[in-house]
């Protein structure tokens, strides 16, 4: 029975992108809208600094299916799938929606193969380090691949969707864009990375196997941490922190002479809990910064984007997300973080604000500064070395 459970998780290429789980990645499947839209969510991250990353697939009025970001194809996944092909007809479409993703680009080549009648629509303007290189070498299928069209109209399933490009824009080495679609029928909106939402909630796809949330639950390294839902909200709210901000104000590094000491008195010293390794000491008045960026639940722009991305371009960006909420949705999907998350269009606009001098009343307040610092570094050394362009004055 393991050994079957093992296969059916089995990521083989898990190699080319290591993230955790590396090759053995669960699916699960959640029908959002009854018989039109469902998502499929697994797991990655670094050091069980664990999100989830989804796939969305919606069903064609004339047969068929949509499928917008793949994830890894397991044969889990492609069971879950396979189910709806049987009700719905095969995959005709196969949407890359982000130019510079590695962690969403990884797996259309691979998820491509086991539908070879699909369709290939990438983001125009792809890029890859440290070489540009053909799609093909990155193993996107030749003869079927290509760049979706700039309006919406020209695309063979522009009937039932529009959809709008943002991008690229130049951060020196690379670009980045992405391509939010919205399904008419169903009135859903699909993004990439643009906007998010954060469960109050550790995500089901979290919970199959509550390690990781239970590892960042922990105050030292000796700490036993007992399986509870207070823990693992616990660690999922840290671990949040860290998917965000990378080292939050309320985070100390500790030296590393310290962890090893702390690592001979862990616990857990297999290789699952890192040998001990907890470099980390929280300080008081981490769950406030949790609270501040989570906003209850409210749509938002991830600060690595706001500080280091968006902000490169506000007039392409303002302009594109005015373009996205002239339509009527009335659910996002985003690839991370919540799955469909209740909303309207002028709540996706005012998650753009920050990129004006005068942000819309409904504005909300904005996220702690202090938590920014790491950020702010990273920026600081990549304008000293001349890598990344200057952020542009707001609009």
């Amino acid at each position: 029975m393991t050994q079957e459970r093992d296969r059916n998780w089995r990521w083989n290429f898990w190699f080319t992108v290591p993230l955790y789980p590396y090759g053995q990645r669960r699916t699960l499947r959640s029908e959002v809208v009854k018989g039109e839209v469902w998502t499929f969510d697994q797991l990655q991250g670094i050091f069980y600094v664990v999100t989830p990353i989804r796939m969305t697939v919606v069903k064609l009025i004339q047969g068929g299916l949509l499928v917008y970001a793949p994830v890894a194809p397991t044969p889990e996944c492609l069971q879950l799938l396979q189910e709806l092909i049987q009700q719905y007809g095969n995959v005709r479409y196969i949407i890359l929606p982000t130019i510079s993703g590695l962690e969403h680009k990884v797996f259309v080549g691979p998820f491509a193969r086991h539908f070879p009648n699909a369709q290939v629509f990438v983001a125009p303007d792809q890029w890859s380090f440290p070489l540009r290189l053909p799609l093909s070498w990155l193993g996107f299928p030749s003869d079927r691949t290509q760049e979706l069209p700039p309006e919406s109209s020209k695309a063979p399933f522009g009937d039932q969707f529009d959809y709008a490009i943002l991008g690229p824009i130049s951060l020196g080495v690379g670009s980045f864009g992405e391509v939010a679609f919205f399904h008419r029928r169903s009135r859903t909106l699909l993004v990439t990375d643009s906007v998010l939402s954060i469960p109050l909630e550790p995500p089901a796809i979290a919970q199959l196997d509550p390690y990781p949330l239970l590892f960042h639950a922990k105050e030292t390294a000796a700490d036993p941490v007992p399986d509870s839902p207070a823990m693992r909200l616990k660690g999922w709210q840290r671990i949040v922190l860290f998917a965000f901000y990378f080292r939050p104000s309320a985070l100390e590094i500790l030296d590393w002479q310290l962890t090893w000491q702390a690592a001979k008195q862990a616990i857990d010293r297999s290789r699952q809990g890192y040998f001990g390794l907890y470099p980390f000491q929280w300080k008081s008045g981490w769950q406030q910064s949790f609270e501040h960026l989570r906003g209850q639940g409210r749509l938002f722009v991830a600060p690595i984007l706001r500080q280091l991305i968006l902000n490169r371009a506000p007039q392409t960006t303002i302009a594109w997300a005015n373009q996205v909420a002239a339509w009527g949705f009335e659910r996002i999907i985003a690839c991370h973080m919540a799955g469909a998350i209740a909303t309207k269009p002028s709540e996706f606009r005012v998650a753009f604000s920050f990129l004006e001098k005068q942000p819309l009343q409904s504005s909300p307040s904005p996220l702690p500064e202090a938590d920014f610092q790491l950020l702010h570094q990273i920026e600081a050394e990549l304008l000293q070395w001349k890598i990344t362009p200057p952020a542009q004055d707001k609009i």
